[in-house]
């Protein structure tokens, strides 16, 4: 199969190192919106040789939410003929399965063509050395509704996503068909640290709009050191190992696209 990942990013020389580590087992091609990095990304993204560095330019002039939101419902299409799978993930979003390309090929036999993740929210007390796998050297995390997405899907079969902003929610469209049980994991690497997390939360606060403070989008960004330690400690006191959830996400919160169980 030949699966294709978009992602958009900046300033994450910090993460990519673990990024391209755990997606370099199952992506073929990388295509990477890069929003005006003044760091190392460049140059880490330039070195990879399955990489296509693209500049990502603000469709809504005041809001980079809906820019994201534009780019994440379209940027997918041209895959349609040439790929087999999409992703739409972000840096510190990692989709992980045991065998994810046993997985996926295993999908793609049952016909399925929208394969949600069960979101958690990973929280360490410092961040990762340099060398680590994330998904088997940080493995606690809390449930977190917010982070179910729908990031792997066929672009052959499925016409429109229909994002929320944040892709926290989609309405996928066309030939819809989830697996009949959720085995994917979307394990959010955002809280590594205190300050790893308000280091990344001032930077972030600087890309927001006129819009996106009128919507609230990104409103963490400008917590004060008080309320993110309290959020930051919370996410700890509630982490589980990921490895050790019930099977086929029983009991996950918030998974919208079984209505079944109250998502």
């Amino acid at each position: 199969m030949t699966v294709v990942l978009f992602s958009i990013l900046w300033n994450e020389e910090r993460m990519l190192p673990f990024f391209f580590r755990h997606y370099d087992r199952w992506i073929d091609r990388y295509v990477m919106y890069d929003d005006r990095s003044t760091d190392v990304t460049l140059e880490l993204l330039a070195a990879h040789p399955r990489v296509k560095i693209q500049h990502f330019s603000r469709a809504a002039l005041d809001s980079f939410v809906l820019s994201a939101l534009l780019l994440h419902d379209q940027v997918w299409k041209e895959c349609r003929g040439n790929a087999d799978l999409v992703v739409i993930t972000a840096v510190d979003e990692l989709l992980h399965h045991p065998d994810m390309a046993g997985y996926l090929a295993r999908c793609k036999q049952a016909d399925a063509t929208a394969i949600p993740a069960l979101g958690f929210q990973m929280a360490a007390p410092d961040f990762p050395s340099p060398g680590e796998w994330l998904a088997a050297t940080r493995r606690r995390g809390a449930p977190l509704a917010q982070m179910n997405k729908l990031s792997i899907f066929d672009p052959d079969r499925i016409a429109e996503t229909n994002y929320r902003p944040g892709r926290h929610w989609a309405r996928p469209e066309g030939a819809v068909v989830i697996p009949a049980a959720d085995e994917v994991v979307n394990l959010h690497y955002k809280y590594l640290g205190l300050a790893h997390v308000a280091q990344r939360h001032r930077l972030l606060a600087t890309g927001l709009g006129l819009l996106d403070r009128a919507a609230q989008w990104g409103s963490q960004y400008d917590w004060s050191d008080a309320v993110l330690k309290a959020e930051w400690e919370a996410f700890l006191a509630n982490a589980v190992d990921y490895t050790q959830r019930p099977p086929n996400g029983e009991g996950h919160p918030g998974r919208w696209w079984r209505p079944e169980l109250g998502g």
